[in-house]
């Protein structure tokens, strides 16, 4: 008996420190350049003279229009995110159970949307539904200045989060265990509600917190489409920063969204805890099947034609505006320095977006794989639980607070970044390493504890034990999330704007200076960017598919 306690106490320490030691990086890194920088802003903005105002917390928020603005960000963020799950859902089937003609193509497209800067895409949105946008001239119907212009643009940034995390998961389900149900009796909703939905309910959770994290920060759609009708929290704080120069009224909304943000995560981390299991998973490539039956065919052109409105025509519309000058005039323009808007030629902006997004994504796989693994364990604490939320507190902060926090709290050695190259990669990191840690986490959680008991038992080592049972496992979920943080880096614009260097902007920067200017070849020159920015992203997208089904077949 002694001998058996001293084992698992010897165990139990070995799993403490193999924890700990995973835990270590992660947690430094957002100590360093999220907390300091976050806490740096709230700072200077809350406290004079040495002595804090917190009277100013309960002043600022009883102001009506401040109530205004709290309401419509949480009312509008739950409407995207029910929208988004509704007409997004039926594409994760299509994905993950049926096969047909041009699928990873599509997957690519559809995942184009999500990395486009917001000024730009929500141009692009406006050009549909706006005055002489294309349903004015077809039947007078004009959407912007109201709501639903709003929750189509945010369906249209995040169907891609709910197709790729729901839909990578979906395709490893062993369908034999749905299946086996329907023998026993069980119509096809019951078996799949009894016995799908709930192997999916992590993933469909995490999918819907990623969504209402970005439809509650949301700044540059609800700023071009909303009009002064609409206001977000995002959209409050920039203009009492950068309009108004109220850095405290700023300050105090950064801590509201940052308590609100932090209420969702911690009953999220809550609700999905109790829903965890352990899951049978197989190749995603034996689960898929063609089209079978009238309702399968109807579903698969039913996806076709959402994915064809509400995705592909908003992206063809800058395409055909990239095009309007004869001769490929506003490319042509791109290779040329005026001198006023940029230090270099407007297209030096897509190397430097391809090194810093590469730089980024290292960072982020790096930083999020060590946190899903750590947090992947079952024997975790409460504290390592709990930083499953705080990991998520990026993706809810304003990007305004985290790019002034950079430039305040990183401007002195040993840690004077400011004229570092990258101050950029991290800063995009910071959004990056979060859809790693929920790429993975679902998976890595659903690998069964007794594989990895097996291979303790015969002697492998913790590192061993990784590379031998989850890695093989795991690795499909890797590269889905090492695609996302690098088309996230691709596209982050909200804290790169204030810290990217005049002769290094990255892409989303030089198109919304570009479109900050007035003139046609100015924004005939963002709207060209902004296409050579899709078509780079198709691409990466879709090597990323072919390497994901190529080199990923024993899973």
């Amino acid at each position: 008996m002694t001998g058996a306690s001293g084992s698992r106490a010897t165990g139990s320490r070995r799993g403490n420190a193999t924890r700990l030691g995973l835990m270590a990086l992660p947690v430094g890194f957002f100590a360093l350049f999220f907390a300091w920088p976050v806490a740096a802003i709230v700072a200077r903005g809350l406290k004079t003279d040495g002595a804090w105002h917190l009277g100013r917390i309960a002043e600022i928020v009883t102001q009506p229009d401040i109530r205004h603005v709290l309401w419509f960000t949480t009312w509008q963020a739950l409407a995207s995110t029910a929208l988004t799950l509704l007409l997004a859902l039926p594409a994760g089937y299509v994905f993950a159970r049926l096969d047909f003609p041009g699928k990873h193509l599509l997957r690519a497209v559809v995942t184009v949307p999500f990395v486009l800067p917001t000024v730009v895409a929500g141009s692009a949105f406006l050009a549909l539904v706006g005055r002489g946008g294309l349903l004015d001239e077809l039947w007078g119907v004009r959407l912007d200045t109201t709501v639903w212009a709003i929750l189509l643009a945010h369906v249209f940034f995040n169907f891609a989060v709910v197709v790729r995390t729901v839909g990578g998961l979906w395709a490893q389900l062993d369908p034999r265990q749905e299946e086996a149900a329907r023998m026993l009796g069980a119509s096809p909703l019951t078996a799949w509600r009894k016995v799908t939905l709930p192997a999916l309910a992590p993933a469909v959770a995490a999918a819907a917190l990623m969504v209402f994290l970005f439809t509650f920060t949301s700044f540059g759609v609800v700023q071009i489409l909303g009009g002064p009708t609409f206001s977000t929290l995002e959209v409050e704080i920039y203009r009492q920063t950068s309009e108004v120069f109220d850095l405290s009224t700023a300050a105090v909304l950064t801590l509201v969204q940052f308590a609100a943000v932090g209420a969702v995560l911690a009953v999220h981390a809550w609700t999905v805890r109790r829903r965890e299991t352990a899951l049978r998973l197989v190749d995603p490539k034996a689960t898929a099947r063609r089209p079978r039956g009238a309702g399968q065919w109807t579903l698969l052109a039913s996806v076709l034609v959402v994915v064809a409105l509400l995705l592909v025509l908003p992206l063809a519309v800058l395409v055909r505006r990239s095009l309007d000058a004869p001769g490929l005039g506003y490319y042509r323009a791109l290779t040329h320095a005026d001198g006023g808007t940029f230090l270099v030629a407007p297209v030096h902006a897509v190397w430097t977006s391809l090194e810093y997004a590469v730089a980024a994504t290292a960072i982020a796989v790096v930083i999020g794989g060590l946190a899903a693994a750590a947090l992947a364990r079952r024997d975790a604490g409460r504290l390592v639980r709990g930083f499953d939320a705080l990991l998520m507190l990026p993706l809810g902060v304003s990007a305004v607070t985290v790019g002034f926090g950079f430039l305040i709290a990183l401007d002195k050695p040993p840690l004077d970044l400011r004229q570092s190259w990258i101050l950029v990669p991290l800063a995009q990191a910071l959004v990056g390493a979060p859809f790693v840690v929920r790429t993975m986490l679902p998976v890595l959680r659903a690998v069964d504890v007794r594989l990895r008991e097996a291979a303790a038992v015969l002697g492998a080592s913790p590192w061993r034990v990784w590379r031998e049972v989850d890695l093989p496992l795991v690795r499909r979920a890797l590269l889905v999330a090492a695609g996302f943080a690098f088309a996230v880096s691709l596209g982050e614009f909200g804290a790169t704007v204030f810290i990217a260097r005049p002769d290094n902007p990255t892409l989303p920067v030089a198109v919304a200076r570009l479109l900050s200017r007035p003139g046609d070849l100015n924004y005939g020159q963002a709207m060209a960017l902004s296409t050579i920015l899709m078509v780079v992203c198709a691409a990466a997208l879709l090597i990323l598919e072919r390497l994901r089904t190529d080199r990923t077949g024993e899973f």
